[in-house]
């Protein structure tokens, strides 16, 4: 626009002008200068902002009324006589109304006009979408039901942990849905027959656990002689409770009983009599050694592309995932060998492993006092490290938190520990899982690590705080991702280190180290199996070279992956994306870096995927 204009200004002097008399210079104008741009007003912000989360309100109880269970774990008894949907078309409806609320959304609220915290509430709403769709083009790749759970094995421990009975009414309510379980394995079924036809199944030794997990629920009385099963001893004690609380008759007891046996034994057995059918006689089918979803399946490699960006909410590629993982595992190995000559042992790294192992010191007995004697030493970690939160936090969680050994009918050797959550009101208390059916692959140098990081400062500080929120949206202290969680669970090992009388022993910090080894580990093997065709063997073979966890957590650990791609490269890249924004607010705040506030930071607004999350941060640091 300058050189037109110039052009035209020269164009309309007379031919000569270069020779004429000069001429006076004209008055000075003072320029005008546009006046800034007007942004909203805080008073159009907060109105914004509270009509959205009016708005965010309304729409998560539609959003929650698709599945009564959902509702159950709030500790609400709302459809508590129902089971969700499982099948197909409940997966479109619900996809269908999400996008429709996205639109919505859209159509009604302007993004500029909202605050920092509805901003990221809108652009969550937008992302659980989006992760939705991601996984339509892939519906039939998920294995549904396998050794590591699904809802086989997911219905009857929703029934004992999170269906409480307190009337009548609520007995009535735990038997229909003792009645329904039938109907949701049936749609599972379905759904795992169609992934069959396609040529998708898991391999056999996901069948074998089913199968025993399946059968395990219907052994026992009063499906089979012998002593209760899990499910009729947790009824009839909900009964019992009832009458000892004087809220039924002694006759109503016992006609509940009969309701409950009968649900059982015509309904509920039948269905997973199918169930174990169908898997006994389709596992023939199933690869053994097998390898990942990137050569078993024909869109193998775009499904699995697909599965990292849901896990860690990042773009990601495996290649770059895999090339990360070796580093860290170098890295590692070096803190490992500094440990090794600390202790003064004198053999190579692999010797170390074995010797950890294989030596008894590290074990608790394989009895019931052995048992017994890592729930109450675990119980203590968890109540040492308590102490030590207020000077790391500013908020902490109200909701408790117990240690509980793995129901019998879904405990496995050497399978990972983990973390059920409590009700916002603190009703329930959060629960941290342990398997103790093979005490070798529970040693002792992992215990410590372990407790803090599916207790406290991981998972239940971090779930008991979200569910508390009252800052954000509801919806947004019930959602989850996995790199966030899973993330902060293991950066809360590295934290622990940091707090005075964690890991004081040497050997309980090679379990930390070991621990954080195992998810570097993860980040390659996860990779191996599903991108680069590694078989099972080959996973176990690397596993083994660079850990010292025993054999049997190995393959545990090596078939959970093979059945859940992706899942297990989250950990990592969430703790190293929290240890980024840390080590940024650090540096950009020197002696102004408030650990309490960046921790309140990290938690104070649920889980979010890692882009928004260092939005967070960057705010929170701008604003110190």
């Amino acid at each position: 626009m300058r050189r037109l204009a110039s052009f035209v200004i020269a164009a309309a002097l007379p031919f000569g002008a270069c020779s004429a008399p000069a001429r006076p210079a004209p008055p000075a104008v003072t320029p005008v200068v546009p006046p800034k741009p007007v942004g909203p007003t805080p008073a159009q912000i907060a109105a914004e902002s509270e009509r959205i989360n009016a708005w965010f309100a309304t729409k998560y109880e539609e959003d929650l009324a698709f599945s009564p269970m959902e509702l159950t774990s709030l500790g609400r008894k709302q459809q508590y006589d129902q089971l969700d949907d499982a099948s197909d078309e409940g997966t479109d409806r619900y996809r269908a109304w999400l996008k429709a609320s996205v639109a919505e959304m859209e159509s009604q609220f302007q993004y500029a006009l909202l605050s920092d915290e509805a901003k990221t509430s809108y652009d969550l709403w937008k992302y659980q979408y989006e992760l939705s769709a991601l996984e339509e083009p892939y519906r039939d790749n998920g294995y549904l039901i396998h050794q590591m759970g699904g809802l086989h094995t997911h219905l009857p421990t929703f029934l004992i942990n999170y269906h409480s009975v307190a009337t009548d009414a609520d007995m009535v309510a735990y038997i229909a849905r003792v009645n329904a379980v039938p109907r949701v394995l049936d749609q599972v079924l379905v759904r795992v027959k169609q992934s069959a036809a396609a040529g998708i199944r898991p391999p056999k030794f996901a069948f074998d656990g089913a199968i025993e997990q399946a059968q395990k629920i219907i052994t026992g009385a009063p499906f089979t002689k012998g002593k209760d099963s899990a499910l009729w001893a947790d009824a009839k004690s909900k009964i019992d409770a009832l009458l000892k609380a004087k809220t039924i008759t002694a006759a109503r007891a016992k006609e509940l009983q009969t309701l409950t046996r009968t649900a059982l034994i015509s309904q509920l057995k039948p269905g997973y009599q199918r169930l174990i059918a169908w898997e006994k006689a389709d596992r023939a089918n199933a690869p053994v050694n097998p390898s990942g979803v990137g050569t078993t399946q024909a869109n193998g490699k775009a499904y699995y592309e697909a599965r990292l960006e849901q896990m860690t909410t990042t773009k990601l590629t495996a290649e770059e995932i895999h090339t990360l993982g070796l580093s860290e595992v170098a890295r590692l190995r070096g803190e490992m060998e500094a440990i090794k000559s600390k202790v003064g042992f004198t053999g190579d790294l692999q010797a170390f492993f074995k010797f950890i192992d294989d030596d008894a010191q590290f074990q608790f007995p394989d009895t019931d006092a052995g048992r017994q004697g890592y729930l109450d030493a675990a119980t203590a970690a968890i109540a040492n490290i308590k102490q030590e939160l207020p000077n790391y936090f500013g908020t902490l969680p109200k909701a408790d938190l117990v240690v509980k050994r793995v129901e019998a009918f879904r405990e496995q050797p050497g399978a990972a520990q983990h973390y059920h959550r409590g009700t916002p009101d603190g009703s329930r208390p959060g629960v941290y899982y342990v398997h103790l059916s093979d005490m070798k692959a529970m040693p002792k140098v992992d215990l410590e690590v372990v407790a803090y990081h599916e207790g406290l400062p991981g998972h239940h500080m971090q779930i008991a705080i979200a569910q508390e929120l009252t800052s954000v949206p509801l919806f947004r202290t019930q959602i989850g991702f996995t790199a966030y969680a899973e993330g902060w669970a293991l950066y809360s090992e590295w934290l622990a280190k940091q707090m005075p009388g964690t890991f004081q022993d040497p050997y309980a910090d090679f379990g930390r180290l070991s621990s954080e080894m195992w998810r570097a580990v993860r980040l390659v093997v996860d990779t191996g199996l599903h991108a680069k065709g590694w078989t099972e063997q080959q996973a176990i073979d690397y596993f083994r070279a660079n850990t010292p966890t025993p054999l049997a957590a190995v393959t545990s650990e090596v078939r959970r992956y093979l059945v859940s791609p992706g899942q297990a490269t989250s950990y990592k890249i969430g703790m190293i994306k929290i240890q980024q924004l840390r080590a940024k607010a650090e540096a950009a705040l020197g002696a102004k870096f408030d650990i309490k506030g960046f921790h309140d930071t990290v938690l104070g607004g649920g889980a979010l995927p890692l882009a928004m999350l260092e939005r967070r941060v960057d705010q929170w640091i701008e604003s110190r």
